[in-house]
């Protein structure tokens, strides 16, 4: 079992789980193989991409940021919580990138492991919800202005 602390808080994570922060792409297949388990009956995987429009402009590009010991924590507390709902659950598996990322490419990968389908869906749902409204993972869009210059915002994602 996993053991790490954020200021006073301390979170175990289950020896099952994996949680990563990393610039590199993320892998369908490698969030999927981590998920996998005998005793699954279905594995749910989200899968989070750059999309070419925000609020009406074309998006060129996006760059992620992250407070990653403490969006790992998060990533930590989530499992936990998914844990607590939804006993069953076998696996959790949370992948974020950071750094740029064309359009297209895939920005956060969860997988969800259990017997059942509808509390993976339901654990799943969870975990992307939940790490949208809590880790402190932000990014900037690069987008075309009205007038057709290049623009840029930062957004808080997560």
């Amino acid at each position: 079992m996993l053991v790490s602390s954020f200021g006073s808080q301390s979170i175990s994570a289950h020896s099952n789980d994996q949680f990563v922060i990393t610039i590199a792409p993320l892998s369908i297949d490698e969030v999927y193989k981590q998920a996998d388990d005998a005793a699954n009956g279905a594995i749910v995987l989200m899968s989070g991409m750059v999309r070419d429009n925000s609020e009406g402009f074309s998006v060129l590009h996006l760059e992620y940021q992250a407070y990653e010991p403490m969006a790992i924590q998060v990533f930590k507390q989530i499992a936990a919580e998914i844990r607590q709902t939804w006993s069953d659950v076998t696996h959790v598996v949370i992948h974020h990138r950071i750094g740029r990322l064309e359009i297209g490419e895939i920005s956060v990968l969860i997988a969800v492991g259990c017997p059942h389908r509808k509390e993976a869906f339901e654990a799943c749902q969870y975990a992307i919800d939940t790490l949208k409204h809590r880790a402190p993972i932000w990014k900037k869009e690069f987008y075309y202005g009205k007038s057709g210059e290049v623009c840029s915002s930062w957004v808080k994602c997560c």
